[in-house]
């Protein structure tokens, strides 16, 4: 398996599974993983946020860990990745009034390489205006944008995923086996025994 190089954009109140655990797994499998935020280097940390569902109308949220970036991002660029991995929590909300990120995003999306975005993720897709017709599964909360940003809202379990040609989705870090295994796919890994 060829190892693929992989961007992860993150910001302050990421979701702690979110990113930890797509960070870790797909390092196990052999990918180089950079995990960047605007306006930080690498060695410098995001704060991160654990959401649970705890049987009220919405998610509960705690204070996660500290992530430590392994890049910095100041002069990233689509063409030095494979792939690209949007973690949710309450960091796209403000990552989508970049418009540095919103122009990176949109450099993936238009070269055709494989993204991923799971839970609130995809508000950054809707913000960079680049899911117009495409099958987008999301954190429920986040419906209406998906749907005003043209694409086509996938309701599915939370331990579901959606893959729509380049685009990877899922509506929670329960969805992690799913969405990160079709993730895989796309990007032409193959674990074998």
């Amino acid at each position: 398996m060829a190892e693929k190089r992989i961007l992860m954009i993150a910001g302050d109140f990421v979701e702690d599974y979110e990113i930890m655990v797509p960070f870790q797994m797909l390092l196990l499998v052999g990918h180089k993983v950079d995990v960047v935020s605007p306006g930080k280097k690498a060695g410098e940390q995001v704060a991160t946020a654990i959401h649970d569902f705890e049987g009220h109308q919405t998610y509960t949220e705690k204070r996660g860990h500290n992530f430590t970036l392994n890049a910095t991002y100041a002069g990233v660029t689509a063409d030095a990745y494979d792939a690209l991995v949007i973690p949710g929590g309450r960091a796209p909300e403000q990552l989508s009034t970049d418009e540095s990120v919103l122009d990176l995003v949109r450099a993936f999306v238009e070269s055709g390489k494989p993204v991923a975005a799971v839970c609130h993720g995809p508000q950054l897709l809707a913000a960079a205006g680049v899911i117009k017709g495409k099958k987008i599964s999301a954190y429920p909360a986040c419906r209406a944008e998906v749907l005003l940003a043209g694409a086509e809202y996938q309701s599915v379990p939370m331990d579901g995923a959606v893959t729509d040609g380049q685009f990877v989705t899922g509506p929670a870090w329960p969805a992690h086996p799913a969405w990160i295994g079709q993730f895989l796919k796309v990007l032409g890994t193959q674990i074998t025994p």
